[in-house]
């Protein structure tokens, strides 16, 4: 009780963990606005706060690609072609100085607007020369300045790098001005569009988020009631649910789970019919047979002895039926320990059929032990292959049919020893036979002449399954049934030990 109580309460507390959590709706509506966001803050940064050092940055680079160009090609070629051209691709001020600050080479494409120009003709060059010498003093390839043109309210990049020729006999510096081209129109028209653009984006968004949101929340919504259905033990529920790849794949799984969930219900439901029937008749006829006694055989020895044999024999089928529900639940929860060994698989088919003896010789059963030409030495728990052995034998004899006949056939293969358990009976058909070795099987069409408790099989599937060892079984309706398992056989070295042992 303490169990059950202690599971319905993780459930109520399960619930209200995930009545407290988010729809998948809300999630993706969340994500999605949250990446909105996130690209229209860069978007905003860049175009709004980092425009202008973005701008100034590239012109930058552009003026000292001009220089590594000139540079490159000075030695080379028309140098004046190359200078004339790259002043009027990027509306640029250049001039190469020699070691006494005299123009060697001279391109203005920037008119009376050049600083440099003014430079050198009212101060022989001052300010250029000055430049030099700070470059010279920094030890870097090159200098990169911004000047605020205050006659012309305007920026300007004045850039200076040193170089050697081979026409020159002193070092030969380079000098580059360009304006900083005001672009506070064109940012305003940046700005202004953000504006816009960020009003769009937020509403498509918005409108984008709630559809994504619905598509992938629905077909999971849907496949939730499905399976709440099922939580109410509606089997007939299916899970269908439309989408996208992992959907399909849930509804497959889902439909899986079903499917063996109404198994166990079925399962369950036959097993507490079967147990309460087969408790029910002992129970019956001890209870019976008790009275009888009481108030019929009580003073007659022989009818006493007669009925109180009976409700000792019932007794015995409860304690077996209950005995073999306890074993079949350690062996499913795989709390059996299996203790293995080797041994003659012949000697031990030999020993088990000594116990069918009576059967043989009072009921005209023909129980006979086929080996093969070779023994085998196997690994296994013996008290546990006797278990399935009897089993496989009871079944035999419980169906062998009007010729009794049953055949223990030993197949030695290379690396295991079959074992099959051959009757002539009536036969399994084949939509029963994939249910066999479930608990409480019965073919309904027949009457067993043995009693048992209906749990054989399943035992012995539990039991080879532990083992590892394959097993099944052949049956065709009207010409019998053979049930079979394959032992895995020992090593040689136990193989010779156990050969010395029976000498």
């Amino acid at each position: 009780m303490k169990r059950f109580s202690d599971a319905k309460a993780f459930i109520r507390r399960k619930r209200r963990e995930i009545r407290s959590k988010r729809s998948l709706r809300s999630y993706v509506w969340m994500y999605f606005i949250i990446f909105a966001v996130f690209i229209l803050v860069l978007i905003w940064l860049f175009q709004y706060f980092f425009l202008d050092n973005y701008y100034q940055s590239a012109k930058i680079r552009n003026v000292r690609g001009a220089a590594e160009k000139i540079v490159k090609n000075y030695d080379g070629g028309d140098i004046n072609a190359v200078i004339r051209q790259t002043a009027f691709d990027d509306s640029l001020f250049i001039a190469v100085l020699d070691s006494q600050n005299q123009p060697v080479m001279l391109e203005n494409n920037m008119g009376s607007f050049s600083y440099f120009q003014r430079d050198l003709l009212d101060n022989y060059g001052k300010f250029m020369y000055s430049l030099r010498t700070e470059l010279n003093r920094s030890g870097e390839k090159y200098l990169a300045k911004i000047h605020e043109n205050t006659s012309f309210k305007s920026r300007e990049i004045f850039y200076c790098t040193g170089f050697d020729s081979e026409d020159s006999d002193g070092r030969l510096y380079l000098f580059i001005e360009t304006a900083i081209e005001p672009i506070d129109s064109t940012v305003s028209i940046i700005r202004e569009q953000l504006i816009y653009i960020t009003v769009i984006i937020f509403e498509l968004a918005f409108i984008i988020t709630i559809f994504i949101s619905k598509r992938l929340s629905s077909p999971i919504a849907e496949l939730t009631s499905s399976a709440k259905k099922l939580e109410e033990g509606d089997f007939s529920v299916e899970f269908s649910a439309s989408g996208y790849k992992e959907i399909a794949q849930l509804s497959a799984v889902l439909d899986n789970a079903r499917n063996e969930i109404r198994k166990v219900s079925d399962l369950r439901t036959e097993l507490i019919a079967n147990i309460s029937h087969d408790l029910r008749t002992p129970l019956t006829m001890v209870k019976a047979y008790a009275e009888m006694i009481r108030d019929l055989s009580g003073d007659d020895p022989e009818k006493r002895a007669a009925h109180i044999q009976i409700i000792i024999d019932e007794a015995d089928r409860l304690s077996n039926l209950v005995n073999n529900i306890l074993e079949l639940s350690k062996l499913e929860s795989g709390n059996m320990e299996l203790e293995l060994k080797d041994f003659s698989i012949q000697d031990k088919l030999r020993d088990v059929l000594t116990r069918y003896t009576l059967l043989n010789e009072n009921e005209g059963y023909d129980i006979r032990f086929i080996p093969d030409s070779e023994d085998r030495i196997v690994r296994a728990d013996p008290e546990k292959l006797d278990q399935v052995l009897y089993n496989f034998i009871n079944n035999a004899v419980n169906y062998c049919g009007e010729d009794k006949r049953i055949r223990i056939c030993q197949i030695n293969k290379p690396d295991t020893v079959r074992i099959e358990i051959v009757d002539n009976g009536k036969g399994i058909s084949k939509e029963l036979l994939p249910l066999i070795f479930d608990r409480y099987y019965r073919d309904a069409k027949y009457k067993r002449d043995v009693i048992g408790t209906g749990l054989g099989l399943s035992i012995c599937k539990e039991i080879l399954k532990k083992h590892g060892f394959a097993f099944g079984v052949q049956s065709e309706e009207g010409k019998g049934s053979t049930f079979w398992f394959e032992a895995a056989v020992a090593s040689e070295k136990a193989l010779r030990a156990t050969l010395r042992n029976k000498k």
